[in-house]
């Protein structure tokens, strides 16, 4: 609960100029090139046998900075699950249990976002979709999001990341001959 609170209070805080200042193409495809690099860089020196910390042995203290971190993924591109990983594995984690941390931050973290766009702005979609559909996709959200985190979890044993961070900058190319060609 205590990494979710620096989203909630930057989040509220930065939204609006979020949204008019960062939701375009360059802001994005800045974000899928420094995160592919990053991977890169770092995926040889993340080992999935390597001891660390299991997510109930993590101290208040190193939550909140994964929360922090977090807060990065706010700049729109950014992955939300990279910094987090990244940053439970700076503090110690093993590569498991920050890949599971980060599903469930970024469970209660979505869930709450999603919250609070239906309490602003729920009117719309309620009168577009009605309560059923935005249900549903919600439920079969949160039940691919799990068996995704469960196939990661086993993937990740013999495989590195550096796979996530070639696949940032090839969408980033393909994005930068996109806009270039004019078609974004």
């Amino acid at each position: 609960m205590l990494a979710f609170i620096p989203a909630v209070i930057i989040g509220v805080a930065i939204e609006k100029p979020i949204k008019s200042n960062l939701l375009n193409v360059g802001p994005v495809i800045g974000a899928w090139v420094v995160g592919g690099l990053l991977l890169l860089y770092l995926a040889p020196k993340i080992k999935a046998d390597r001891p660390g910390l299991s997510i109930t042995h993590i101290r208040p203290k190193q939550a909140l900075i994964i929360g922090c971190a977090q807060v990065l993924a706010m700049w729109p591109g950014t992955s939300r699950s990279l910094v987090t990983i990244l940053a439970a594995l700076a503090i110690g984690m093993t590569l498991a249990a920050a890949v599971e941390f980060s599903f469930l931050l970024g469970l209660m973290t979505l869930g709450a976002a999603t919250l609070y766009e239906t309490a602003t702005n729920g009117s719309t979609v309620i009168d577009a979709y009605g309560w059923l559909n935005p249900l549903v996709g919600l439920i079969f959200a949160f039940i691919f999001a799990a068996l995704a985190v469960k196939w990661m979890v086993t993937w990740l044993q013999t495989r590195s990341l550096a796979i996530f961070g070639w696949e940032r900058l090839a969408v980033a190319s393909v994005s930068i001959g996109l806009l270039i060609a004019g078609t974004i």
